[in-house]
């Protein structure tokens, strides 16, 4: 079972729902999700905030840190994923923030990757889990090896698992 059939299952199971905030992974996450027969059941829906603009207009990441540090942050993803949870209304939220290449972005190497999870805790509140990823790979492997590692970190957060903080990986595979 692929990781979004796995989250999917998962979320039925609690008849929970998640919601994805996107970045580097430009819809990828969502499609991954949508390709599992009755995703609609938990699936909300999607915000690909590429702009670093929309990041704080779309999913209400903070202006002051997304100027201070960029979009490449922990923080950051931290935010798009109880942004998009909140906006969506959904119990979880999950998001990918990072750089893809071919250049550097916001002082930060290409292969560096934020993903988070935000859900629920005891109803309403929201408890968070970043990860950070530096990934191996071209542009595409990168992009693949963040939606993987982000719905990873999802059905894990589910599951009760838990996983590195900080993880070194080859993209693809």
């Amino acid at each position: 079972m692929n990781q979004a059939a796995r989250a999917l299952a998962l979320l039925a199971e609690r008849d929970q729902t998640v919601a994805v905030a996107e970045s580097l992974t430009g819809g990828l996450v969502a499609a991954e999700l949508t390709s599992v027969p009755g995703a609609s059941r938990s699936f909300r829906g999607s915000v690909t905030a590429y702009a670093t603009a929309l990041k704080h207009e779309l999913l209400g990441v903070d202006e002051t840190l997304l100027a201070e540090r960029g979009a490449v942050d922990p923080d950051v993803a931290l935010q798009m994923a109880a942004g998009v949870r909140t906006r969506l209304g959904a119990g979880w939220g999950v998001a990918t923030t990072g750089v893809a290449g071919p250049d550097p972005q916001d002082g930060q190497p290409v292969g560096t990757v934020f993903v988070a999870v935000c859900g629920p805790v005891d109803g309403a509140l929201a408890a968070g889990k970043v990860l950070a990823l530096r990934l191996n790979g071209d542009r595409a492997e990168i992009r693949r090896e963040s939606a993987r590692s982000v719905l990873e970190l999802l059905a894990d957060q589910l599951s009760g698992n838990t996983r590195a903080q900080d993880t070194e990986q080859n993209g693809g595979t």
